[in-house]
């Protein structure tokens, strides 16, 4: 068996700091939504859970290019988002932006990792 190219995606990483809003399940599900359309993704679907009054917001946008998800701590004015593209066509840095504007972030860390790269390696070792 092996791994072919042509799927290739990216997966963005990345941590808001300073952020307010984090309670905001209704900002949250919109800017899920825009962020979805900016990155010229597919929506599937979106499940948000809010934890309380005051508390974090969690929730993922599955796409037909995989997913995109959140999860908010108000107390700590930190998001963890993570957005997943597969396909170069699809603009990664849109959604991060947006969060980052609509949740008014004073930092942002990124890690971005390639993902599917690997061109007909044989994968040995799987069972089925």
């Amino acid at each position: 068996m092996t791994i072919s190219s042509g799927r290739e995606g990216r997966h963005l990483l990345t941590d808001l700091f300073g952020c307010t809003h984090l309670d905001d399940l209704s900002l949250i599900e919109e800017t899920m939504r825009e962020a979805t359309a900016a990155a010229g993704a597919t929506l599937i679907g979106i499940h948000l859970h809010h934890f309380g009054d005051g508390q974090g917001v969690t929730g993922v946008a599955l796409l037909a290019e995989s997913h995109m998800s959140i999860h908010t701590w108000p107390e700590y004015g930190y998001a963890a988002l993570d957005i997943f593209l597969c396909g170069m066509q699809h603009d990664i840095e849109a959604p991060r932006d947006l969060f980052a504007s609509r949740l008014s972030a004073q930092k942002v860390s990124n890690r971005l990792i390639s993902r599917g790269e690997m061109v007909d390696v044989p994968v040995t070792g799987l069972s089925r």
